[in-house]
């Protein structure tokens, strides 16, 4: 880690490292503490009004949080992303939240109407 890197094949071995490192429990991060995580990035997300809601997911890397149509528009479902992204970036920013990499944040506002034949 402190030598310089002269080689492709020393540049490549580097790369595959960060990688791995960014699994959960590749550096035997603690279940617990993993969990904990997760468990903060979605109370995040439910702590919006509008939320009804919110899944950790892919290993905490993404962030899918449903909200009630009625209450959110498409408009304010947008807004409302960029507002959690800024509450998590706090979040870490403050320690109270670590993450490797980065986190999507998707929200997913749906209005499902049926109908049936005679």
């Amino acid at each position: 880690e402190d030598k310089p890197i002269n080689t492709i094949p020393a540049m490549l071995v580097q790369a595959a490292d960060a990688i791995s490192a960014s699994r959960p429990g590749a550096r035997r991060e603690v279940l617990e503490k993993y969990l904990e995580r997760v468990k903060k990035m979605e109370e995040i997300a439910c702590s919006f009004e509008g939320v009804s809601k919110a899944y950790a997911i892919w290993a905490g890397r993404e962030l899918r949080v449903m909200v009630e149509p009625k209450d959110i528009n498409d408009k304010e479902a947008e807004e409302l992303s960029l507002e959690i992204i800024t509450e998590i970036e706090k979040k870490k920013k403050d320690k109270e939240l670590s993450y490797p990499g980065q986190i999507k944040v998707t929200v997913i506002r749906e209005i499902r109407s049926v109908g049936y034949t005679k």
